[in-house]
C-alpha cells in the first residue's frame, strides 16, 4: 500500500491505538499515518500548546531552533484530519501514575486496546551533539536518558497495556529501535546498549504474551527526516533535497506506514519476537515513503 488515505474501508477503521512520545518526529509520522488508515489514536506526550517539554535546551541550541518543534495538540489534530480521531493526552512517561492513569483513561473511553506503539525516548535530552567519541567520554548523563527515561518508558507503558491486551487474547505491541543486523552502533555505546535493550524487551515480552494472542517485535526505520535533522541541516521538509548529505534519509511517515501495515496484517503473530525493518516491510507489504521511493534499508558503514 502506499498512502491508506482515500480507502474506501479504511483498514483500521475502529483500532484504538496508543502512541508514546508522538509530539514530533517517529511518534508523529506513526500517530498520522495511522490516522490515515482509519485509526482512533491516543496521542501522547509531555509537549502540548501551553506547555513544552523541558530539558531540551541543549539539544535546541545545537540544532538553531528557539522553540521546541511540535506538540502532542498539533499531531492529534493531523490525525483528525487524515481521517481517524486523535485523543491528545499528556503523558510523562517516566511517571508511573501519569502512565497508570493513561492506560485507565483507554480502557474507559474505548473499552479495549488494539496497538501500543511504544515511542517515548529521552535520549535527546542529553544530546551534546557528539555522534563519535569512545565510551569514557561521553557523558554518564546518556544512561540516566537512554535507560531510565528511554528503556524504562517502554517497559512501563507495556506493563500497563499487557493485561488489557491479554485479556482480548489480541493485539500488537511495536516497540520503535535502531537496528543495523547486530553491528555495533559505534561512536555512542550507551545508544548502543539502549537501543538492544529495546530489542530485547520486545523479544522477551513475545514470549510471555504469544501464548495470549498478543504480538510483540521491534521495528527499526532508517535515518529520519526528523524535525532536528531537518533544522540540524538548515532545511525542511519541502526543500531537503537540494541537501546532498539527506539522500539517505526517509520522513517519519515512511516508519508510520510499516506500523499501519502491521496492525492491518492478520497474520502478524507470525512475525512477533523479531527486529523489522521499515524498508524491509515496504517491499514486504508494497507501501512508499511520501515522495513515492521504496527508501532502502539504512546501513552502518563499518570501515
Amino acid at each position: 500500500m502506499g498512502s491508506t488515505a482515500g480507502s474506501t474501508t479504511p483498514p483500521l477503521q475502529g483500532c484504538i491505538a496508543v502512541v508514546t512520545g508522538a509530539s514530533r518526529g517517529a511518534g508523529r509520522g506513526i500517530a498520522v499515518e495511522l490516522g490515515a488508515a482509519g485509526a482512533t489514536v491516543y496521542v501522547t506526550g509531555r509537549s502540548t500548546r501551553t506547555e513544552p517539554a523541558p530539558n531540551y535546551d541543549e539539544l535546541l541550541a545545537l540544532s538553531g531552533l528557539s522553540t521546541l518543534p511540535g506538540t502532542i495538540d498539533e499531531t492529534a489534530e493531523a490525525v483528525t484530519r487524515e481521517g481517524g480521531q486523535g485523543i491528545a493526552v499528556r503523558c510523562d512517561h517516566t511517571r508511573d501514575e501519569d502512565v497508570a492513569q493513561l492506560f485507565d483513561r483507554v480502557q474507559r473511553e474505548a473499552g479495549r486496546l488494539d496497538l501500543l506503539v511504544n515511542n517515548a525516548w529521552g535520549g535527546h535530552e542529553s544530546f551534546n551533539g557528539v555522534f563519535d567519541a569512545p565510551f569514557w567520554e561521553h557523558p554518564i548523563e546518556h544512561w540516566d536518558t537512554m535507560f531510565d527515561r528511554g528503556v524504562r518508558n517502554h517497559l512501563l507503558a507495556s506493563r500497563h497495556a499487557a493485561p488489557m491486551l491479554v485479556r482480548q487474547r489480541r493485539g500488537l505491541v511495536v516497540t520503535t529501535t535502531f537496528w543495523d543486523r547486530d553491528r555495533y552502533l559505534r561512536g555512542n555505546l550507551y545508544y548502543d546498549l539502549a537501543k538492544a535493550a529495546m530489542n530485547r524487551l520486545a523479544f522477551a515480552m513475545a514470549q510471555e504474551l504469544r501464548p495470549h494472542g498478543v504480538t510483540s517485535l521491534a521495528l527499526s526505520p532508517g535515518w529520519m527526516r526528523t524535525e532536528f535533522v531537518l533544522a540540524g541541516h538548515k532545511t525542511d521538509e519541502a526543500h531537503w533535497q537540494e541537501r546532498p548529505a539527506l539522500a539517505r534519509t526517509e520522513s517519519p511517515r515512511y516508519l508510520g506506514r510499516a506500523v499501519a501495515a502491521l496492525a492491518a496484517d492478520p497474520n502478524v503473530l507470525q512475525k512477533t519476537g523479531r527486529v523489522h525493518r521499515v524498508a524491509d516491510l515496504a517491499r514486504e507489504y508494497g507501501f512508499t515513503d511520501v515522495d513515492g521511493r521504496q527508501v532502502p534499508a539504512f546501513e552502518l558503514d563499518q570501515t
